[in-house]
């Protein structure tokens, strides 16, 4: 099975993420498939914090990828960023 999850980077106490598209089989910062964006849960006010390729996202929906429960909650929260950053 495809799954849409956060891989760590970072140093050790300065989390980074990049939300990844991999098989389920592969260890969580292993390979993986194809690399939609990003989560900083450290950001600073000025700083972006998420960044996701919607585009990309609904293509492996389509095909049936499925996302992790935290993956899904930001991607929510995205999404209600996303108007108000067009304001």
């Amino acid at each position: 099975m495809v799954v849409i999850r956060l891989s760590r980077g970072g140093s050790k106490g300065r989390p980074f993420f990049n939300i990844v598209v991999s098989d389920k089989r592969v260890r969580r910062d292993g390979r993986f498939i194809e690399r939609l964006g990003f989560y900083n849960p450290i950001a600073k006010e000025n700083e972006e914090s998420i960044r996701i390729a919607q585009d990309r996202l609904t293509y492996w929906k389509s095909v049936g990828a499925q996302a992790s429960p935290t993956v899904a909650r930001l991607i929510k929260q995205a999404a209600a960023a996303a108007p108000a950053a067009a304001a």
